[in-house]
């Protein structure tokens, strides 16, 4: 989650925390903090999906590097080697069984098996009489069908999660127009009351996206006639 987005959802939530501890019945105030509420259950229920799909695309991108390694390192080891030792009597294969390049990217990596794995189906025959177990090409079929699913879960995840990150965006410019109202009511309604006013501004107050080089202070408040909406900060 981009930062930026989290701390505006981390600040909305604390401005709902405040807003929950000074209610009031105001029909602006109550329908502005609604509208606040409402969105944030949203960015919440969004951000729970987000974090799933983000440990979800993990775990298939884990799963998918070490069926390479065992496709790779253990069923095309051994294909390799038989596939050599049948080219002795047959020159025809010798071009055919090599290993692919260790750094193919996946695709690439899952057409070249794909194609050795079916040249050595054609010559099954042969590679058995020169050492390979038969039950080699069904599993290698079957790590191969593994990768693709894992990788087809990879994507998929990726995106679902490309796609909570914008939805999540989107939310908090919406968290951010609710709190700018609530500043301009909460600046009303505190105006002369300083210590409640400053709680307001340390819930409202949004980090800047780089390392503080001092701490926050929060401005004190002067009171003002509360029939005059102050401009938001």
């Amino acid at each position: 989650m981009n930062i930026t987005v989290r701390r505006k959802l981390e600040m909305a939530t604390r401005v709902r925390t405040f807003s929950r501890a000074h209610p009031s019945t105001e029909p602006t105030y109550t329908t502005v903090l609604g509208r606040l509420e409402e969105r944030l259950t949203e960015a919440e229920a969004i951000a729970t999906k987000w974090q799933e799909a983000r440990v979800a695309a993990s775990a298939a991108r884990n799963r998918r590097r070490e069926l390479r390694r065992i496709v790779h390192f253990q069923l095309l080891k051994y294909l390799v080697a038989v596939g050599t030792v049948a080219a002795k009597t047959r020159m025809d294969l010798a071009m055919e069984f090599r290993l692919p390049s260790a750094g193919a990217n996946n695709q690439a990596f899952l057409t070249t098996v794909k194609a050795l794995a079916a040249a050595a189906e054609q010559q099954r025959d042969a590679l058995v009489a020169a050492g390979m177990a038969p039950a080699l090409l069904e599993q290698l079929q079957q790590k191969l069908a593994e990768f693709e699913v894992a990788s087809e879960e990879a994507r998929a995840r990726k995106l679902s999660h490309i796609g909570a990150r914008a939805d999540l965006a989107l939310i908090a410019g919406d968290l951010m127009d609710a709190v700018r109202v609530l500043d301009g009511i909460n600046r009303w309604r505190f105006a002369n009351d300083p210590d409640v006013m400053a709680e307001w501004q340390a819930a409202r107050h949004l980090p800047p996206s780089g390392p503080a080089t001092k701490p926050v202070q929060v401005k004190g408040v002067t009171p003002t006639d509360p029939g005059h909406v102050a401009p938001a900060a």
